[in-house]
Parts: structure tokens; sequence; C-alpha cells
């Protein structure tokens, strides 16, 4: 498939939004610019939570930096470092919950640790990501927050990071490597279930993401919806979301949000 072949947002039916109870979501360059949420994504949220549709955000972002945000913004939950942690509210408290118990992340650090200083002996150039001390589960080196790195350099991270043991994944802005099964989709399933207390049946959710770390979404849930910005990861894709945005990050989040209550109000 071509960038060409992604179906525009406006051509999704009435009759596919249907059967949708909620919204799951990739946090960066999908809500965010810069790591700051977009006024409009966060309306959107709102807006959501209004019409009583839950929705839970998912990323490859550590559990130290979305604490706030689960607190915060109108979200049932977060699901951080790729599937490991969840975070919710409880009344005015962060419940925090993983995915492995302590005994189990407290071996694993030692080989993460190790994997990070094999990444840089590695490729010269590459830098963990500022985000690291909030890490509790996995590393992350900087592609495109604060650093660069071409594709031959990316290529030779995730292949490190194969290498120990580890998973890997590409976000938009992170390499990620992680010791587990756990991923988006997992981390997914369990926060419906956990948060909310719900079976998790995928035609019950639309997915809105912008990179290949998505991918699993795009490929489990049958609504799916990439911003925009998805267009520069074009040749790096194997699964597609179902439709794509006119607008970028957090104006496109707020097109797939419209197009969603506009659906419920025809009904």
């Amino acid at each position: 498939m071509t960038a060409g072949r992604l179906r525009a947002l406006q051509l999704l039916t009435d009759a596919e939004l249907a059967p949708v109870r909620g919204v799951l979501t990739d946090i960066d360059d999908t809500l965010t610019r810069d790591g700051a949420i977009e006024p409009e994504a966060l309306r959107a949220l709102q807006r959501l939570a209004q019409a009583g549709l839950p929705a839970i955000a998912v990323t490859g972002r550590p559990a130290g930096w979305s604490e706030p945000f689960a607190m915060d913004w109108p979200v049932s939950a977060i699901v951080a470092e790729n599937g490991a942690v969840l975070l919710r509210r409880i009344g005015d408290a962060l419940q925090r919950d993983f995915t492995q118990d302590a005994a189990t992340r407290a071996a694993n650090l030692q080989r993460l640790q190790q994997c990070a200083q094999a990444v840089l002996a590695a490729v010269p150039q590459a830098r963990l990501a500022r985000d690291s001390a909030g890490r509790l589960t996995d590393i992350a080196v900087d592609h495109g927050e604060f650093a660069q790195l071409g594709a031959g350099d990316i290529a030779r991270v995730l292949e490190v990071m194969r290498a120990h043991g580890l998973s890997a994944s590409v976000s938009s802005i992170h390499v990620n490597g992680w010791i587990g099964a756990h991923d988006k989709c997992s981390g997914a399933r369990w926060a419906v279930a956990t948060a909310l207390r719900m079976s998790f049946d995928a035609a019950e959710w639309l997915y809105v993401g912008d990179s290949t770390n998505d991918q699993c979404m795009f490929e489990q849930l049958p609504l799916s919806v990439g911003v925009a910005n998805i267009a520069r990861f074009v040749p790096q894709l194997r699964a597609w979301p179902a439709y794509v945005t006119p607008s970028e990050r957090g104006r496109g989040f707020a097109e797939v949000v419209q197009r969603l209550l506009d659906a419920r109000r025809r009904r």
C-alpha cells in the first residue's frame, strides 16, 4: 500500500462508527506537538467524556512522564511504556499497576542498562531519551525529539536491542526497548478490563495513532485512523490505519472525535 491509498476520514461511514464504545489513542504527535497536548485535542477529550465515551491513551512514554496527565486529562487511564504500566486516577489518588512483579522488574533492570550501554557504544550518535529517569521497565533512544538519528542508525539501534533479547519498536520520537511480550495491544486490552471493567471487543474501539509503533493496533482493531503526519512513516509501515485525517497531530485527533460525535447524533 502507498500513501495515496490511505482512505480519507470523510469516507468513514456512520455504520462503521455505530459499534464504537470508546477511543484508544497514542499520545506523542497524535495528541501533542513538541511534547505538549494541543488545545484542540484536549477539548476533544473533554467532549468524549461529556458524551459518555471513555478514552484511554496508550504510549511508549515513561510512567513518570505520564503520571500528571493521567491525573489531569479527562481519560479513563494511560498505558505507559508500551503496555507495561497502567496509570489511572481513583478519586484524588493515582493508581499504578504493572504487568510484571517487582522482582521481575528488578531482575530486568540490569539487562536493560547493559543494553543501553551497548547501544551507545554501537551507535556513537545515539542519545538516551531525556525522559529516561522516569522509565521503570524499558529504555528509550531519542531519534526525533531532542536528537536526530537517520534511518541507518535507527536500524542499528533496533538490531542491538533485539540482539540483547529485547522487544523493540520505533515511535515518532524514540526507539523503545523492553523485556517481555507486552505491547500497545495487550496494554489496551488490560486497561479496558481493569479501568473500565469491560470485556474487550476490538470492534467497539476506535484507535488513533501516527507511527510504526502503532502497527499492532492498526492490525488488531478494524477501525483505526492515522493523523496526517503518519505520512512520514509510510515507507516503514507494514500495517496501515483504515483511514487518515486531513490535519496533523492534535487537530487530526479532534477531527476524528468530531466525526464520531456527528455519527452518534445522527442515530
